[in-house]
């Protein structure tokens, strides 16, 4: 698979694609296949990439964890997370199961709920009209 940056000539709208190979992206091109998705013009061509070097380091340890706003941050979301424990109930893994039948079987809980989801669990409960967040959450690693 290769990924190239497409950009339309007429608007110059830029966007990703995939082809099989590069011989597949000319096939293509040649029978008039590739079409800006914003204007549907034609007129599309490989627009200039930079190489995607994997590395073996790890983003996260570009963040300076000494900074004030980094500290900032961690400090506002251990307080988000102790009004949750306060005052919502972890129901763990079941998240899922637990957020339907509150919203299904019209359950009233003294709290509400908390806990993890898988994505494809989190845009299920979304079609079905059932509200859920993501919330960032940070181990507690002082003990």
């Amino acid at each position: 698979m290769i990924k190239y940056k497409l950009i339309c000539k007429d608007c110059e709208t830029t966007f990703d694609s995939w082809f099989s190979s590069s011989k597949e992206y000319e096939k293509l091109k040649k029978k008039k296949f590739l079409n800006c998705h914003f204007c549907n013009s034609l007129n599309v061509g490989k627009g200039l990439m930079s190489p995607n070097v994997s590395t073996s380091k790890n983003i996260l340890t570009d963040i300076d964890s000494s900074s004030e706003k980094y500290k900032e941050i961690k400090k506002t979301i251990y307080k988000y997370q102790e009004f949750i424990k306060k005052n919502f109930e972890y129901v763990g893994e079941n998240f899922a199961y637990e957020a339907r039948s509150l919203h299904y079987k019209d359950k009233k809980k003294a709290k509400g709920i908390y806990g993890t989801a898988t994505k494809k669990d989190l845009n299920e409960l979304k079609e079905e009209g059932i509200k859920a967040e993501i919330l960032p959450w940070i181990k507690d690693t002082t003990n």
